[in-house]
């Protein structure tokens, strides 16, 4: 995948994509970042992305002219654009994975009280927002998006199971509990199943603990994960 992320701050993008599992990835030839500052596309000498918005208001807005002439010099055919924006649909893993499946992947990143609208209407494919809050630049938002999308290309994890076990992996429910060596600490035991060398036995228990968790912490995944349950029965019965 190549992945471009066009920011006023892309020193913030560059520096925690250059780590750990994304930074193995990337040495790899498995996915290649480029963090592109948007005021490169500007021609003036104060480099000039914003300014006030028509009918007044507090903030800036971020002009469209950069926009596209930085997205004209990012975009082909395979391109999918996304805006950072707190107007867009909420991301979650499903949206993860389907943005795991693009060739090039361009992340805009909202700033100030956001883009012109006629580069919002003419440019991005989508917009995606991380939750019902609002963060100090979309540069940041990005990065959240950014590690999501690449630890689901195949051969960046070191295990293959490892995506396919985590919270919201499967039918939008939370992990189960996770035990490592020692076997007793401080008197606090692994559960014995656990021990059995049974692989049937531990499959249940894992998916028993996943839905006490979710029930627990969040009672709200049950409806989508029935929801879900109930649309994959209907598609193999037609």
């Amino acid at each position: 995948m190549r992945l471009d992320i066009v920011s006023l701050f892309p020193a913030i993008c560059a520096s925690a994509l250059s780590e750990s599992i994304i930074g193995r990835a990337i040495s790899k030839g498995l996915v290649e970042i480029n963090c592109i500052d948007l005021r490169d596309f500007t021609h003036d000498p104060r480099r000039t992305v914003d300014d006030t918005p028509y009918g007044g208001g507090a903030g800036m807005v971020l002009r469209p002219e950069p926009l596209f002439e930085c997205l004209a010099s990012l975009a082909s055919e395979e391109s999918h654009v996304v805006l950072m924006t707190p107007q867009g649909s909420p991301f979650t893993q499903k949206t993860a994975a389907r943005l795991a499946q693009k060739k090039h992947l361009v992340l805009v990143c909202g700033h100030y009280e956001g883009v012109d609208e006629r580069a919002r209407q003419c440019l991005m494919n989508e917009e995606i927002s991380l939750g019902d809050y609002v963060l100090t630049n979309g540069a940041i938002a990005a990065n959240v998006v950014a590690d999501a999308v690449i630890r689901l290309i195949p051969g960046v994890l070191g295990s293959a199971e490892s995506p396919e076990e985590e919270s919201f992996a499967k039918g939008d429910l939370l992990e189960y509990p996770q035990y490592t060596k020692p076997e007793n600490f401080q008197g606090l035991r692994v559960p014995a199943v656990l021990l059995s060398g049974n692989h049937q036995a531990i499959a249940a228990w894992r998916e028993e603990q996943r839905f006490i968790r979710s029930i627990a912490r969040r009672p709200d995944l049950l409806h989508k994960h029935f929801d879900y349950r109930e649309i994959g029965e209907e598609n193999e019965h037609n």
